[in-house]
């Protein structure tokens, strides 16, 4: 079981599913949620500035990332993820979870080391099992 899972995602009930399967497959002790990505820059930077050994043991070993949504998308949020501002966190990997599967998106993804697969949402009880063989 993870510590602690962040979800990015601008629907609210996409991100009460994630809690809601998450907590029911027992994948993550703690489920922290932006609903965008610069409010998940935002939540880093809260991490940054406490500073302590127990926040950085508290951050998230896993981010479950929407590709689509206002104020800052996926793709900017993992642009500016990737910089060194935020490298104390670049060991977390990254789900992107999207309603769409381009292939152009696809083929994108593959530029950023953290993310490790591209699923189709809604999130399920079956993507947490196989993603626990993979992580």
């Amino acid at each position: 079981m993870l510590e602690t899972v962040l979800c990015i995602d601008d629907d609210p009930i996409t991100l009460m599913l994630c809690k809601m399967v998450i907590t029911k497959a027992s994948f993550s002790k703690e489920i922290a949620t932006a609903k965008n990505g610069e409010e998940a820059l935002k939540y880093f930077n809260t991490l940054n500035q406490t500073n302590s050994d127990y926040e950085l043991k508290k951050h998230p070993q896993l981010i479950f990332l929407d590709l689509n949504m206002p104020v800052m998308g996926g793709w900017d949020f993992l642009e500016s993820f990737s910089t060194t501002e935020y490298s104390d966190y670049n060991k977390i990997k990254v789900i992107i979870l999207s309603s769409t599967i381009d292939p152009e998106d696809l083929e994108k993804s593959k530029k950023y080391p953290m993310v490790i697969d591209f699923l189709s949402k809604p999130i399920s009880k079956e993507m947490l099992e196989y993603l626990k063989d993979k992580i």
